[in-house]
Order: structure tokens, then C-alpha cells, then sequence
């Protein structure tokens, strides 16, 4: 029979025992805090390559910060309502993160094990009126500051009185572009908006009906406004209100089909003096030139009418862009490439590889009559 271990050898024995739970405690304790840590890092690593990586590359790139579509640069009344909502309730709430952080922090340090506790348990307290109160009333009122905050800048957004002078626009998605009327004026255009910008205390906002002929699109310019989703068989409505003239760039918001990612937008805010000229000139007819009739010849007889219309002749299509004034804008396919005669030969010829999946189907022309369809088309100005 062995010789069990007498009773100064179980005394050793039980503290080699707490030592060893000590220690494995401390190891969990120092697994979660390389946990959090690990957490905390990979999400300081998102922060950087979203913020800081993009903002290096376009520096890199030389390219126009004003042309940068980003939610941090509001210029349009919409926008900055939103983003003063945005900043009111990232205070708001960082706040609490920092009180909370705080006081666990607190805890954590303040009550930690230390090596000369005798591993006794601590007086337990069970309820507290104040506490509970203070932790029910004050979340409480958060939310309903929070709450009246979003609820005024909806009703500031969404409710909007129209000045009689506002611009009324109808924008139409299309899977994979924008169709753009303008009701009161006549005109039909794609994929570039214009619009008159305020000045001299004349407010002058346009405001957008938006519709879908397919799918769900959602309309999405970040620095005039946030986003709006077009629906079949519903009109939504939205405004913006440009602070200056140039460019603003956006794009469809909503997964939309293959395309998606190349279904751009560009506004462009002008003076009202500029936008008057502009609407003179997309009001006139589409120009006749008798050098190119062989290429508008081509237009007529194959199945560009079918979907695209150009006032003065025969096509009359809906399904696809009016091209009655092309070159008066600055992109092809919905900001897929630059508008240009080589750019418009190569969209013409192949569109299935630039925008793969495209209802545009291939021509199937001949160098011929490609380069004389060509030539009709960037006369249309």
C-alpha cells in the first residue's frame, strides 16, 4: 500500500493547486485581452485603408478633390441638414462609447486580481434604486433627443416647400442608365443632369421625380443629397440645391444587375445664365447636315430606331437614350467612356465588351457604314 502524504505535504500540495488556477485565470484573462486588442487593431487597419489609403491615391493621382463623391463635403442644402445630423449624433453617441469605455476601464483596473488576495468572494450587492433609475431614465431621454433630432431633419428634407421658380425633373432608371426629362421644357437627355444653381437670394432647387423602368435603382449624389430609391410602379421625389457651379459626380446606389458599378451620374450645376443657354440648345433640332445623310441613312434603315429616338427623323425608340443632341454630352454609356468618335465607334461596335451583359446589342455593321454612322452621329451637338 503507498504512502499517502501527510498533512504538511496536502497543504503543499492545495497551494500548488490555487497557484496553478491562478495562473490559468490570468491566461484567459490575457487570451481576451489579446482578443480585444486583435479586434481593436483589425478595426483601426478598416479605418486606415478607407479614410487614409483612398485619400493618399488621389492625392497621388493629381485628381480634383471637387470631383470626389464623398458624404463629408456637403454642397447642397439636403446634404448638409443631413450631415449636421450625422456629426449631432456621432457626438451624441461617442459620448456614451467614452463613458461606458470609461467605467468598464475603471472596473477592470480598479478590481483586478491582485497577488496578495486571499481568493475570498467580495460583498455582493443586489440592487440599487439610484443606479437603476439613473440607467433607465438617461437612455430614455437619449433616445427621444435623438429621436425629435432625425425626425426635424426628415421634415426639413422631406417636406420642403417648392419655390415657383424650382426646376421640375424626371429621372428615369434604366438597367444600366439614366434617362432625364424635363416635363415644362421639352427636353429629353441621358446620364447628365443640369441644373441651374441659386444666386443673388433667388432660390432656385430642382426637384427630381424618380422612376424605374425595370428594376430598383437608387439615385445617390453624396455631396447634394442622400439616397433615394427608384421603384417600379412608384414615384419617389428628392431635391437638391446646389451652393456652386461644377461638377458633382454619383451613381446608382443599388445593386442592379452586372452593370451595376458602371451605371454613373453627373450633375452639372451652371449659372442660370449657362442653363438658359443650355436649354436653347437641346430645344432645337437635331442637326442636318447633308455632308453626313450616307450615315443617317444607316441610322434609319438598321435598328437604332428601334430604341433610340432623334428628333427629325424616323427613330423614335424609348427603350434606349435620346440622341438627338450626343455630343453635347461628355460621356458614352452612362460614364463608361469618354464621348468621342473613337470612343463612340468602339461603343457601337463591341458595347457587350466595355459593359458586359448591355441590352445594346452588337451592330454588326460594316467598317463602311460603321464609319458613316459614325460621322451623322457626332454632328448631333
Amino acid at each position: 500500500m503507498k504512502n499517502l502524504p501527510n498533512s504538511s505535504q496536502q497543504v503543499d500540495l492545495i497551494r500548488c493547486l490555487d497557484a496553478k488556477d491562478v495562473w490559468m485565470t490570468d491566461s484567459r484573462t490575457g487570451a481576451r485581452l489579446t482578443r480585444s486588442v486583435g479586434r481593436a487593431s483589425l478595426l483601426l487597419f478598416w479605418l486606415v485603408a478607407f479614410i487614409v489609403i483612398p485619400e493618399g491615391v488621389l492625392a497621388a493621382e493629381k485628381t480634383d478633390p471637387t470631383l470626389v463623391p464623398s458624404i463629408f463635403t456637403p454642397e447642397s442644402a439636403p446634404a448638409h441638414a443631413i450631415s449636421h445630423l450625422a456629426g449631432f449624433v456621432l457626438v451624441v453617441t461617442g459620448a456614451i462609447f467614452v463613458v461606458v469605455a470609461g467605467l468598464l476601464l475603471y472596473a477592470v483596473v480598479r478590481f483586478r486580481r491582485r497577488a496578495y488576495d486571499d481568493g475570498t468572494e467580495p460583498p455582493q450587492v443586489y440592487g440599487s434604486g439610484p443606479v437603476e433609475t439613473a440607467w433607465t431614465t438617461v437612455p430614455f431621454l437619449i433616445v427621444i433627443v435623438l429621436t425629435l433630432a432625425t425626425a426635424r431633419v426628415i421634415q426639413e428634407v422631406q417636406d420642403a416647400r417648392k419655390p415657383v421658380a424650382a426646376l421640375d425633373v424626371q429621372v428615369i432608371g434604366h438597367q444600366w442608365w439614366w434617362e432625364i426629362r424635363y416635363p415644362k421644357l421639352g427636353i429629353v437627355t441621358a446620364n447628365e443632369l443640369h441644373v441651374p444653381v441659386s444666386q443673388a437670394g433667388t432660390r432656385l432647387p430642382t426637384f427630381l421625380d424618380l422612376r424605374s423602368a425595370d428594376v430598383v435603382h437608387s439615385f445617390w449624389v453624396p455631396r447634394l443629397a442622400g439616397k433615394t430609391d427608384l421603384i417600379p410602379n412608384k414615384v419617389n421625389s428628392m431635391w437638391i440645391e446646389p451652393e456652386r457651379t461644377g461638377l458633382f459626380v454619383g451613381q446608382c446606389a443599388k445593386y442592379c444587375g452586372t452593370q451595376h458599378a458602371k451605371m454613373l451620374l453627373r450633375v452639372y450645376a451652371d449659372t442660370p445664365e449657362d442653363f438658359d443657354r443650355w436649354v436653347a440648345e437641346q430645344k432645337k433640332l437635331a442637326e442636318n447636315n447633308p455632308d453626313v445623310a450616307a450615315g443617317r441613312l444607316v441610322f434609319e434603315r438598321t435598328a437604332c430606331i428601334n430604341c433610340h429616338a432623334i428628333n427629325g427623323t424616323v427613330g423614335d425608340g424609348r427603350f434606349g437614350p435620346d440622341l438627338t443632341h450626343l455630343m453635347s454630352r461628355n460621356t458614352l454609356a452612362s460614364g463608361a467612356l469618354t464621348n468621342s468618335p473613337e470612343g463612340l465607334r468602339t461603343w457601337i461596335k463591341s458595347p457587350d465588351k466595355l459593359k458586359p451583359g448591355v441590352l445594346m446589342p452588337a451592330m454588326n455593321l460594316n467598317d463602311s457604314d460603321l464609319d458613316k454612322l459614325v460621322a451623322y452621329l457626332t454632328t448631333l451637338k
